[in-house]
C-alpha cells in the first residue's frame, strides 16, 4: 500500500438502534459519536438504519410473493399467448 493515500483503518461500532443491536468491527468509516464497549475501551459509533437484526430477509419476516397467482391473474386479464403467437382468452 502506497503511504499516505489510505484513510484510517481502526475499530469502529455499528449499532442498529431499532433492533438494539451492536457489533464491533473495523472500518474506515468514523464518526465523533462514541461509545464504551464490553472490554471497557471507547470506540467511535455509526448508526445504521438496517442491519441482520433487523432486516426482514435476515429476520424471517419477509414477504413472499405469490408469483405463480400472478401470472395466472395476468393471463386471466389478457389472455394467454398460444403456440402460433395469437391470443386466446377473452377480448
Amino acid at each position: 500500500m502506497q503511504p499516505g493515500i489510505h484513510p484510517p483503518y481502526g475499530p469502529v461500532v455499528f449499532r442498529d438502534r431499532a433492533a438494539g443491536f451492536a457489533f464491533l468491527t473495523r472500518s474506515t468509516a468514523t464518526s465523533d459519536k462514541t461509545v464504551e464497549w464490553e472490554d471497557g475501551r471507547t470506540y467511535p459509533v455509526v448508526d445504521v438504519e438496517i442491519s441482520s437484526a433487523s432486516h426482514p430477509f435476515y429476520t424471517g419476516t419477509a414477504r413472499v410473493l405469490d408469483t405463480a397467482g400472478r401470472v395466472e391473474r395476468f393471463e386471466r386479464r389478457y389472455g394467454a399467448r398460444t403456440v402460433d403467437g395469437e391470443r386466446g382468452g377473452p377480448r
